[in-house]
């Protein structure tokens, strides 16, 4: 009988998927619950050039994030063992750019659809990565990378701002 692999964070549920949730979420309230919030504050063209933009920003750290672990040979599904400790590039500034993209993009989508639902959607998604997989990622890693973890987190803010 195969034992569990135990050297995961045990996260609560891949990220990418929280955040296809989310954004199913969002635009099924939508369907059932329309607010035309969104529709109303913001013409379609400022909604599209910030939905645009929030995107592209979201891409971006997320690419940037997912190479960094590449170059330097460690694992970039959250759910499997972590090789290395990823600090140079992103990581120097940002702990999670993954997961700080995969909000922009779902916020940036909503936005651009005008889906009032799926930015009030972040927030609850927003509190599931924090702690069903920021926090267990974070435990984890400082019980595999110990002193150089807790240093690194010193260092680098969370989310990107200092808080």
């Amino acid at each position: 009988m195969n034992k569990p692999n135990r050297d995961t964070a045990g996260v609560i549920a891949p990220p990418p998927l929280i955040a296809l949730a989310t954004l199913a979420l969002g635009l099924l309230l939508d369907w059932l619950l329309p607010a035309f919030v969104l529709t109303v504050l913001l013409p379609p063209t400022e909604r599209i050039v910030i939905g645009i933009v929030l995107i592209a920003a979201g891409v971006a750290l997320a690419i940037a994030g997912e190479r960094a672990f590449r170059r330097i040979g460690t694992e970039v599904k959250p759910w499997k063992p972590s090789l290395k400790l990823a600090t140079g590039g992103i990581y120097a500034w940002v702990r999670n750019p993954m997961y700080v993209g995969l909000a922009l993009f779902v916020g940036g989508l909503g936005i651009a659809l005008a889906s009032d639902w799926t930015p009030v959607m972040l927030v609850p998604a927003a509190l599931a990565m924090h702690f069903g997989v920021v926090k267990r990622e974070e435990r984890y890693l400082e019980g595999k990378f110990g002193d150089a973890f807790r240093a690194y987190m010193q260092a680098v803010p969370r989310y990107g701002w200092p808080l």
